[in-house]
């Protein structure tokens, strides 16, 4: 059993054809989100109004306040030319902390956008963190949940802050209160076939799914998509082996232990004095006398 389980765990998994991606995979999507026209449809088709062009878009744009600080690596990154900031991310994946990692998002953001020194804080841009996602995050059927500051007690009271966070859900139900190129763009990310880009009659999820298609048939992103993939699976079985050698020495430590306890209940059976059996433990097991007194404390010897 041991030795088939031992052969599983040997076989490589096998890797996805890029061809067959959705976009809600987060290769493909940023590769198809490093065309600003891409970008710029699909921040039009979220907004429901034409966005203005977009001056820089950086895709895995990584940032970091200071050495100390974790830093992040967002899927894409843009800036119109009315100076507003989009932070779009593709979640593949359902995690706990998505909330407060938006919040964490939006703080270096923040921290970005104004030069040292500048006292105005006017002058933040305006900013958007948008996570999409296949699967509904908070659970009330709704294709999008935008959050943005008001007062609790008076509620029609926004902050204006301009800090807006936005979740996008491809499982909503709620087709009759967003745009049907909305809920024609999410399915398409959940299923991006040429049949569903058709469907939709949107030129812009046509325009995109060109740029799909052109993507999926690049011989270079086919390379960098393979050595994704393999960097990946590398890190992956990396952190196995770790998981594996830690196992192995906590089973040695245990093997250790239950060796020490034997020898102890042995040499009780024969009314040695409790110090000798401490000078036994510190020979054999190379213990410092007040480790093997705390051994026998432990295990109630």
């Amino acid at each position: 059993m041991d030795k088939k389980r031992n052969k599983e765990q040997n076989v490589k998994p096998i890797m996805k054809p890029l061809k067959e991606l959705n976009l809600t995979s987060r290769f493909l999507f940023d590769e198809v989100m490093e065309d600003p026209q891409a970008h710029q449809d699909v921040l039009s088709i979220i907004f429901g109004r034409e966005i203005p062009f977009l001056e820089s878009n950086e895709t895995e744009k990584e940032l970091r306040v200071s050495p100390g600080i974790r830093q992040i690596r967002m899927d894409v990154f843009a800036m119109d030319e009315e100076k507003t900031v989009y932070n779009t991310e593709m979640q593949e994946k359902r995690k706990a902390d998505l909330a407060k990692r938006s919040r964490f998002y939006q703080a270096l953001v923040d921290i970005g956008l104004l030069e040292p020194g500048i006292p105005n804080y006017n002058l933040l841009n305006a900013s958007y963190i948008i996570m999409i996602m296949p699967f509904d995050l908070f659970g009330y059927g709704k294709y999008q949940y935008t959050f943005e500051a008001r007062c609790r007690e008076v509620p029609e009271c926004v902050l204006g802050d301009k800090a807006v966070r936005i979740f996008l859900n491809t499982r909503g139900k709620n087709d009759d209160e967003v745009s049907k190129e909305l809920v024609d763009f999410l399915h398409y990310l959940e299923d991006t076939t040429d049949e569903n880009a058709a469907i939709s009659g949107s030129e812009r999820i046509r325009r995109i799914h060109e740029r799909v298609c052109r993507v999926k048939v690049s011989e270079e992103v086919g390379v960098k998509y393979m050595q994704a993939w393999e960097e990946k699976y590398y890190e992956r079985e990396e952190g196995r082996e770790e998981g594996r050698k830690e196992g192995r020495e906590e089973g040695r430590e245990e093997e250790k232990a239950e060796g020490m306890r034997m020898l102890v209940a042995s040499l009780r059976t024969f009314n040695i004095p409790d110090k000798k059996i401490v000078e036994q433990l510190s020979e054999r097991y190379h213990l410092v006398q007040e480790d093997a007194e705390k051994f026998m404390k432990e295990n109630g010897f």
